[in-house]
């Protein structure tokens, strides 16, 4: 199946904060509390927060589109780093990396890592990171493929529940 990969823009907000709780369900249903999951996807996926990522120039959201209809199937989101590891003007995190289980795969995990990636070099970046569940075995074995080691450690917090997230890093 042939993806569609493409820089979102004004009016992707809602289609963007939908597959952002879509998949945040699918992935961690089971092992995050259901209304802490409510309330993260609420807070921190609503269309007015993807309204703000896309409108900044430092930040870069990606949607990736069903060939069959255009329904939003996955996306990435490059910003600024925020995360407990030392960092420069040429890093940059990946803050989200997410796919519905329907493209389970097909490879579009590893074109959004790679159109990532690509995004990141073209701002300049020398350094992607990001932080991962610890626990989240099959996360960590696809960053790990896609070139990432271990960079440090944190604490994050969704709803009440303060969860171990590992950090990786990549030069570009």
């Amino acid at each position: 199946m042939e993806w569609r990969l493409r820089r979102a823009g004004p009016g992707d907000a809602p289609a963007l904060s939908l597959v952002a709780a879509a998949t945040f369900l699918e992935t961690f249903a089971g092992t995050i509390a259901g209304p802490d999951m409510v309330y993260h996807c609420t807070t921190n996926s609503s269309p007015a927060k993807f309204d703000h990522w896309i409108a900044d120039d430092a930040c870069v959201v990606t949607l990736a589109e069903h060939p069959d209809g255009a329904a939003p199937v996955g996306y990435t989101l490059l910003v600024p780093p925020d995360l407990p590891v030392e960092t420069d003007e040429h890093d940059i995190e990946l803050r989200r990396i997410y796919a519905l289980s329907l493209t389970r795969g097909s490879g579009l995990g590893h074109r959004l890592m790679a159109r990532a990636l690509d995004d990141a070099r073209a701002l300049g970046r020398r350094r992607m990171l990001l932080g991962v569940l610890g626990i989240n075995e099959n996360a960590r074995a696809f960053y790990e493929r896609e070139g990432f080691t271990l960079a440090g450690t944190r604490q994050f917090r969704v709803g009440d529940t303060v969860y171990d997230d590992v950090v990786y890093a990549r030069r570009l």
